[in-house]
């Protein structure tokens, strides 16, 4: 069992000293998570989980502590070596996208593999490769603008696929969009994990987070329950009618 865990914490902390002040984000959180898992983080504003996952997620270090991810010891790592680990083992989501408005949507899912030293022809053919894969083969010319908010977040999950990812982090990626899109986004993420990807998916909605295999939730910093889902939503489901075209 130890062999297959992609993210082991021990006992994070992490403190913000604002003034005289210190705010308590995280309190000796312990957490592993499994290759090819799918898990949502829950919590209530103020739980901690947006710290969490600019941890996991090598955006930012903990006070004191211990992250393990995919076998290196990254919690005491300089701002260099997180950002190389962050461009080999993950992919982020966004709600807001975070895609550059100038450039078409081929541009946009290549611009990692510049700093992973691909050539302009391997960035694009893996770029067309991974927007064929979330439905937008034929978008690759088109500029933010010119896309739906779906289609957006269709290029933005395809952006994180592009370079092979260890896990993909989403944070609230259906934040932005409405129902019908929402569900169609959550199938992308079933196929992602069924083709053998680690999901971890950050939310408030319960709906969404129903999607997941198993649900941590937070609370003032702790973890307050870790469970599996028994009540797995499946966005592919037929009785939702809302396949991806």
């Amino acid at each position: 069992m130890g062999d297959n865990k992609i993210i082991t914490t021990k006992a994070l902390r992490k403190t913000y000293v604002m003034g005289s002040e210190e705010i308590h984000a995280l309190k000796d959180l312990s957490l592993s998570i499994n290759v090819n898992e799918y898990v949502a983080l829950m919590g209530p504003s103020g739980s901690g989980k947006s710290t969490l996952m600019n941890l996991l997620g090598c955006l930012d270090t903990p006070t004191s502590g211990e992250y393990v991810l995919n076998g290196e010891v990254v919690s005491q790592m300089n701002d260099s070596e997180l950002a190389k680990i962050r461009n080999k083992e993950i992919g982020f989501v966004f709600q807001t996208f975070n895609l550059l408005p100038r450039i078409s949507s081929l541009d946009n899912v290549a611009l990692p593999l510049v700093y992973g030293g691909w050539s302009a022809r391997e960035r694009n053919q893996r770029a067309r490769e991974v927007l064929g894969l979330v439905g937008l083969g034929d978008r690759v010319d088109h500029k933010p603008n010119e896309l739906s908010g779906g289609q957006r977040q269709r290029v933005a999950i395809a952006r994180a696929l592009v370079g092979n990812p260890s896990i993909i982090l989403a944070d609230e990626p259906t934040g932005n969009l409405d129902t019908k899109t929402s569900v169609e986004i959550m199938s992308i993420f079933e196929k992602i994990h069924d083709a053998g990807n680690t999901v971890i998916l950050v939310t408030h909605e319960p709906d969404i987070a129903e999607h997941a295999h198993r649900i941590v939730r937070l609370r003032d910093g702790l973890l307050e329950s870790d469970v599996k889902n028994e009540n797995i939503i499946l966005a592919s489901d037929p009785e939702h009618n809302y396949n991806i075209k």
